[in-house]
């Protein structure tokens, strides 16, 4: 936990690009949110062109066919750690030419404990296992 989804257009990366896209949100979002290096829950989907319209609120943002949208749905974190997020997986996706910073959308749902079962049908973090 945090569990990420990763929207791309097909075809837009190679499998090798993708994992080394993975790899490096998880390094972030263990830097970021303090969390252990296995809570690890990341999801790709691939999707045909025109099943993505990624327009930019009027911010005057370009993007490409290498638009990555990254959904983050968590528990609680401070202002600071998601500022921080923001901007270090921009920066560390940018500088391993991976995603350009443009091409890069995210988006962050917060949730409680109660939203939270890892398996055996438990809600791990209300009986108290984590």
């Amino acid at each position: 936990m945090p569990l990420v989804r990763f929207d791309v257009i097909k075809n837009s990366y190679n499998e090798e690009e993708i994992k080394q896209i993975l790899a490096t949100t998880q390094e972030v979002v263990i830097a970021s949110f303090h969390v252990p290096t296995r809570d690890r829950y990341q999801i790709v989907t691939q999707h045909e062109p025109y099943e993505m319209v990624i327009e930019d609120t009027g911010l005057g943002i370009l993007r490409s066919e290498k638009v990555v949208v990254v959904s983050l749905t968590s528990r609680p974190r401070t202002k600071s750690d998601i500022e921080n997020f923001y901007t270090l997986l921009a920066t560390r996706l940018s500088e391993k030419d991976l995603v350009a910073k443009n091409d890069l959308m995210v988006n962050i749902t917060v949730n409680s404990d109660e939203g939270w079962s890892f398996g055996y049908g438990k809600a791990q973090f209300l009986t108290g296992e984590l």
